[in-house]
């Protein structure tokens, strides 16, 4: 468990927070990229560390991260005009292009200096897997964007589901590196099979163990951790472990272990300290990695079906997210259908900011005592004056990935020789997905 004054500090991330002035030494994602691909489109909100944010494509297809209030009488910009290489306030005129100077001002006279005089708040950006991403940190200590260990390179396919959570950040991300819980909470969706490893299909994923109760080890890494969680086999347990092995990449990315066609990760960005933008994502070879929509209806995590336009969930807690207790009495565990919204339950359940005082943690919760012990440790250096934890050369290298294997028991996972799903000299394999099944 932990106090109070602790929770606080791992959790709170608006204004001059550590852990939101932390987690600002990162780029961070804004934004899906398909959000604002039509240049000269609609203008899109978005909210980070408790700042309010318009994102747009101008006319030359450059993508703009601007505080959304106008500086001059600070009206939304949301739903400003964008056009002719920049957003204009519809309230008198004036206009911003994406690196927040003001080009125009149409309210003053013609003789007027005050646009020399005046800049917008304005971040810089970078377009990469599927996310716009902005640096809102301090311009001196901007480190290099650096692709994610999730997309390692530009022909890797990156598919994302996004919804909008009403609650802290921390919960969000210790549901991810949970190992434990996928045995209960998605018993109906992760199914126990006599298969030789995690394999997709277009219903469910298969996994090769029936433990639920998994020893968990833990190696610590510069960017995070490393840890696996050992169950029994269905086959041959007295000589092998099954392994699962997932990454904690700090600040709030989880490298979730893959199945037999794609590899999964998450990113869990702070919108405040109540609010958290919650990516979901399939990435890994183009012929095997599941296309935007087929994702999304796996997950349940659609737009208009399972989502209001705002990417926020239509299940919630007043309507028991569409809990079907029928379905629970004919043998699905949760009766909570999707497995992101089965997780989602449990978040917001546990209030805006959980009370980690409260807890009662076990064996099985190691992975979660690890994530709060080094974050605290983190962004108490971080208020030491060194460097954020995860930047420098502190950085996830490309031979660090998640993975599942049936291993002898000889065998110390922490040396196990990984590699994400993802194998040039091997012909491809069919998805077994099917957007219209």
């Amino acid at each position: 468990m932990l106090t109070n004054e602790e929770n606080d500090l791992l959790c709170r991330v608006e204004g001059d927070a550590p852990m939101g002035q932390l987690m600002r030494r990162h780029w961070t994602p804004v934004c899906l990229i398909e959000e604002v691909s039509e240049p000269d489109g609609a203008p899109v909100k978005a909210r980070l560390f408790g700042e309010d944010l318009v994102v747009f494509r101008d006319t030359n297809g450059r993508v703009g991260v601007m505080d959304e209030y106008c500086p001059h009488r600070r009206a939304s910009l949301v739903l400003g005009r964008n056009e002719d290489c920049g957003l204009r306030c519809l309230y008198h005129g004036w206009k911003m292009d994406v690196e927040g100077n003001v080009i125009e001002m149409v309210s003053e006279p013609q003789s007027s200096c005050m646009t020399d005089k005046v800049k917008h708040k304005a971040y810089p950006v970078k377009e990469w897997g599927g996310f716009v991403w902005a640096y809102m940190g301090p311009a001196e200590t901007m480190p290099e964007f650096r692709p994610p260990a999730w997309a390692p390179t530009a022909d890797v396919r990156v598919t994302i589901a996004k919804a909008l959570i009403p609650c802290n950040w921390a919960q969000v991300l210790e549901g991810a590196i949970d190992s434990a819980h996928s045995s209960s909470l998605h018993s109906s969706d992760m199914v126990p099979a006599r298969v030789g490893g995690a394999e997709a299909t277009d219903t469910a994923w298969l996994r090769p163990s029936t433990d639920k109760a998994p020893r968990m080890q833990i190696q610590r890494a510069p960017y995070g951790f490393r840890y696996a969680a050992l169950r029994r086999p269905i086959t041959n347990a007295a000589a092998n472990d099954y392994v699962r092995s997932t990454v904690f990449v700090a600040p709030a990315t989880a490298l979730i272990p893959p199945n037999n066609l794609y590899n999964v990760a998450n990113i869990n960005v702070p919108m405040d300290d109540t609010n958290t933008a919650f990516y979901f994502i399939a990435w890994g070879h183009p012929s095997q990695t599941p296309e935007t929509e087929t994702w999304r209806k796996f997950l349940g995590q659609r737009v208009g079906v399972d989502l209001d336009k705002n990417y926020r969930p239509l299940r919630n807690r007043e309507n028991s997210f569409w809990q079907d207790r029928q379905a629970m009495k004919a043998g699905n565990f949760t009766g909570i259908s999707g497995f992101p919204n089965q997780d989602i339950a449990m978040w917001v359940t546990m209030g805006p900011i959980a009370d980690r005082s409260r807890d009662r943690l076990g064996a099985s919760d190691l992975a979660v005592v690890e994530f709060r012990r080094q974050m605290l440790e983190a962004v108490q250096a971080f208020q030491n004056g060194e460097q954020a934890i995860g930047t420098g050369d502190a950085y996830i290298t490309p031979d660090v990935c998640a993975f599942q294997a049936i291993v002898p028991k000889t065998t110390d996972w922490r040396s196990f020789q990984a590699h994400y799903v993802w194998d040039k000299s091997e012909l491809a394999l069919e998805p077994s997905y099917n957007v219209n099944s």
